[in-house]
């Protein structure tokens, strides 16, 4: 069985097994998985538009015509060199069908398979993890230690620093799709000009229009006890194609520090002290304050357990991953609402 996580699939995408013959991209963070395809495909080829060297099929195209797969890995490209074929669009009613190529590979083309959410039962994903010839990679949100590499990869690579604050609200503004976050990363960079480092301003400045602002939104809204706001924020969230997972992890992550500002408030800390030390981005700080005064440790902790709960059952119960993030948020929200003692 080959599946990949971590620094471990990162380094095989960057020198795959040469016994690897076909790889699953598969999860939340889209951006991810195709970054990663796109890796993978240069590993063979530098030009991606190279017609003999690289062919790109769907799943539909797979359903049509299932013996097209075995037929493109074995096909030779003119004027020699490898070649790869990638495939997107796929789900578990392709899983028969790579199973069986897998079981006997023909040619030595680099198949490079993108899909979306996958749970551990998927079809598709057993047919690649149980495999000697396969592999199979989550592609998820970057958590705080992916962040900082990707940041360190695009600012620093171009000589940029970032003050602590900088930092702090990149990496609660980005994350939650690989590729718009490179893209964020790469508008700074332009922001910068010939500055050698970037403040929290600038950072706020720069990204402040993106769609971190309608996960913000979201995660504000659900810890506030705006119940309508809520419901409004999601419809803007996953009509912006936000990964329901990726709102439950943020959702987690702001309870986390939640949890800690309550327990620094409990201890006699004043609530500006507190805030200060949370580097609250300045135009959140009167919603963050009012938080402080709803969420007590015990309270947040149950909000936590309902947010891991609702985690686990994107990935395991088959059920839709948008209407079990919804719910979540809402019991957060009436939670807080409750507490607060007041109706919006």
């Amino acid at each position: 069985m080959v599946k990949l996580t971590g620094a471990r699939a990162d380094r095989f995408i960057a020198r795959p097994d040469p016994g690897i013959q076909a790889v699953l991209l598969f999860g939340s963070d889209r951006g991810l998985v195709r970054e990663r395809a796109l890796k993978l495909a240069g590993t063979v080829t530098d030009d991606l538009q190279d017609a003999f060297r690289v062919v790109t099929l769907t799943g539909d195209t797979l359903s049509d015509d299932p013996a097209r797969l075995a037929d493109e890995a074995a096909s030779m490209a003119f004027g020699g060199g490898r070649r790869v074929v990638m495939i997107s669009g796929v789900s578990d009613k392709h899983g028969k069908l790579f199973a069986g190529f897998l079981d006997a590979p023909a040619g030595d083309a680099l198949i490079v398979v993108e899909a979306g959410e996958l749970t551990p039962r998927s079809s598709l994903r057993k047919a690649f993890e149980g495999a000697e010839s396969g592999a199979a990679i989550g592609c998820y949100a970057d958590d705080r230690a992916g962040l900082d590499r990707l940041i360190d990869e695009v600012l620093g690579g171009a000589g940029i620093g970032v003050d602590p604050g900088a930092r702090s609200y990149l990496v609660e503004h980005l994350g939650s799709d690989r590729m718009v976050s490179r893209r964020e990363l790469e508008k700074l960079v332009l922001y910068a000009g010939a500055a050698r480092e970037l403040t929290l301003e600038d950072c706020a400045a720069a990204i402040g229009d993106s769609g971190a602002h309608t996960l913000d939104d979201t995660i504000f809204a659900a810890a506030d006890g705006d119940v309508a706001g809520l419901e409004q924020a999601l419809d803007r969230s996953f009509l912006a194609a936000e990964s329901p997972i990726s709102l439950i992890r943020a959702m987690q992550r702001h309870l986390q520090r939640l949890q800690l500002a309550a327990a620094e408030r409990s201890g006699g800390q004043p609530d500006d002290s507190v805030i200060g030390r949370m580097r609250v981005h300045f135009s959140r700080r009167s919603s963050m304050k009012r938080q402080l005064s709803i969420w007590s440790p015990d309270l947040v902790s149950q909000a936590i357990d309902i947010a891991m709960e609702a985690e686990r059952d994107c990935k395991t119960t088959g059920m839709p991953d948008r209407t079990i993030c919804r719910r979540a948020l809402l019991r957060i929200a009436l939670a807080a609402r409750s507490r607060a003692g007041r109706r919006y």
